[in-house]
């Protein structure tokens, strides 16, 4: 067993086929499909269920991802803490980002300031649904993630207080009241998301009874907003995700408020390789100018 057989098995199994990884790697298909033959004759399992050039993983394939990540974790920062002894501070850090709020308001500010202090640190943002990145933070893909409070699993830092809001066209006839209870949606013409926010957007109206009638299901905020904007429906969305308001749209606080936390997350801080512990103490020292409260 090699780190580089190692490393072909956590490509394959991020990207979810043979021709995709041998892309990332900048190897060949067959390259890949050689060192994951060796790599499962080598622990005298089989890994990967092979269709064609996809690949799925075998149910004990997905318990030793989560092994083979750790030892490829461990293995970056032990040669961070290598270059460290040399005054050189370099390496690889993956971040997971859950959409528009960590993404776009606390992402690039933090990775400016990092970059410009630790410039020889090469940073892999991924972005996926809050529970993919719960995931991929539980299976070592990724050192840190975003992920909204609480969540006992994990060692975390809040950077940020969010809120749900009422988001509808500006002459909808709840656009004139200061607040939108969940039941002011009742059988509404709305737009429902998976991504990001849904699941929380789902348990606010299912807490309070509430059922609107969903006409629309749509995964990009720009297509969610395009529909309200023209009149067809009303829909929820975290605030900090949210563009100012533009024409013909207006957002409304939720009653009761809806609130969530945002935080940066790790399996264990005391853990992270030198270049996510640097990102998580200069998020610490920053959280203050991000201002997003």
């Amino acid at each position: 067993m090699t780190f580089t057989q190692l490393e072909v098995f956590a490509a394959l199994a991020r990207m979810g086929s043979f021709s995709r990884a041998a892309a990332v790697l900048g190897i060949s298909q067959s390259g890949v499909s050689h060192a994951i033959k060796q790599l499962e004759t080598a622990l005298g399992v089989t890994l990967v269920k092979r269709e064609g050039a996809a690949a799925t993983l075998t149910e004990v394939g997905a318990r030793l991802l989560i092994r083979a990540n750790d030892v490829l974790q461990q293995k970056e920062a032990l040669q961070q803490e290598a270059d460290a002894e040399h005054g050189i501070a370099r390496g690889r850090l993956r971040i997971a980002s859950f959409g528009a709020t960590s993404s776009l308001q606390l992402l690039p500010k933090l990775l400016a300031r990092f970059q410009n202090e630790h410039p020889l640190v090469e940073v892999h943002i991924e972005e996926a649904t809050d529970s993919v990145v719960v995931q991929w933070l539980l299976e070592r893909r990724v050192e840190l993630g975003f992920v909204t409070l609480p969540d006992e699993r994990f060692d975390t830092l809040t950077l940020a207080k969010d809120e749900l809001v009422a988001v509808m066209p500006a002459t909808h006839f709840l656009a004139s009241r200061s607040a939108i209870g969940a039941m002011d949606l009742h059988g509404q013409p709305f737009i429902r998301t998976s991504a990001g926010s849904g699941p929380h957007i789902d348990a606010f109206l299912a807490s309070h009874g509430a059922e609107p009638r969903t006409l629309f299901r749509f995964e990009q905020l720009t297509s969610m907003m395009g529909f309200v904007a023209q009149g067809s429906a009303v829909t929820i969305a975290a605030r900090l995700a949210l563009p100012v308001p533009p024409a013909g749209v207006v957002y409304r606080p939720l009653k009761p408020r809806c609130r969530r936390e945002i935080a940066l997350a790790a399996l264990r801080f005391d853990k992270l390789s030198p270049a996510a512990l640097a990102f998580v103490e200069l998020a610490r020292k920053s959280r203050s100018s991000l201002k997003l409260e």
